[in-house]
């Protein structure tokens, strides 16, 4: 059973009581000939996911949502939306909760943090075909938070901020619709990038990053014009364009040396400036593909 009304910032909104995802709801209703803008939410969910396929448990209580959007940007330009969508987050949580506001921090790639723990995560897929299209999938623990995960894990009420998922996706439409205007499809990414950074958990700071091939130490020095992360090691200043962030300590003193590129994932090669081409039958996860944009590696 859903419902469809409008009212959030003028955006439609289709409502279920439950679905295996909404982000994979949103993708088939693409492939039906939906378009959007539109928000898609459940009170739960049976087959949720985050990134990497990774489960993302979904009781009643909290809130899960997607906003289905059709050529908000180049393909290749596509994954910026996570930062977009942070700033979002960070946005419509201050506005419900003003007194948890200075615990939120955004976490690279596309984490919300209260405190040092996860409240929310963004999954990022797109749809190839006539019109390129993205899911903007978003997960806020409003009431419940998974007790065994790889990265601490939280929720609002547990902050003393009540919350309802209704009260929250107000806030987060209208703070969507202010952030989209800002990056401009792509072009105010610069303007997004350092509203990101002044939000972000552990900027100077130790960190441990966690690729598939690899885990090293370094410090958190930035993200380069794509919004790939920058992290200084011994050697120099490495490149990340996908893989998991946690935080180190002691801080590390700066280091100086030689830049290079750290690519997650096997399969990939060389670091790509664009996201892989997609066709009508092919859904590509953009919060895990190499992000485009001008960047070059620091030494």
């Amino acid at each position: 059973m859903n419902r469809e009304a409008t009212g959030l910032a003028g955006v439609r909104h289709k409502a279920y009581e439950t679905l295996g995802s909404t982000n994979a709801e949103a993708l088939a209703l693409v492939r039906a000939g939906e378009r959007g803008p539109l928000w898609i939410t459940a009170l739960s969910q049976s087959a949720g996911r985050g990134r990497r396929n990774s489960t993302w448990v979904s009781p009643p209580g909290n809130l899960y949502a997607t906003l289905l959007l059709t050529e908000p940007a180049a393909p290749e330009l596509a994954p910026q939306l996570s930062f977009v969508t942070a700033l979002a987050l960070h946005d419509a949580v201050a506005a419900c909760a003003p007194q948890l506001g200075p615990l939120l921090k955004v976490k690279w790639p596309n984490d919300l943090l209260l405190g040092h723990a996860k409240v929310a995560g963004i999954l990022i897929e797109g749809e190839g075909g006539p019109k390129f299209s993205v899911a903007v999938g978003i997960g806020v623990n409003c009431t419940a938070h998974p007790q065994v995960t790889s990265y601490p894990a939280t929720d609002l009420s547990s902050a003393g901020a009540l919350v309802t998922p209704a009260q929250l996706l107000a806030a987060l439409s209208a703070a969507m619709q202010s952030r989209l205007l800002q990056w401009q499809r792509g072009q105010g990414f610069f303007s997004i990038r350092a509203d990101w950074l002044k939000r972000a958990a552990g900027l100077g700071a130790a960190i441990q990053v966690r690729l598939p091939e690899r885990e090293f130490a370094g410090r958190f020095e930035g993200l380069d014009d794509a919004g790939r992360l920058l992290v200084r090691e011994a050697g120099g200043v490495t490149t990340v364009t996908a893989g998991e962030v946690f935080g180190l300590s002691p801080f590390i003193p700066p280091l100086k040396g030689e830049g290079r590129t750290a690519e997650s994932g096997s399969g990939r090669g060389h670091l790509s400036s664009a996201a892989p081409a997609m066709t009508p039958t092919r859904t590509a996860s953009l919060s895990d593909l190499p992000l485009a944009g001008g960047g070059k590696e620091k030494s």
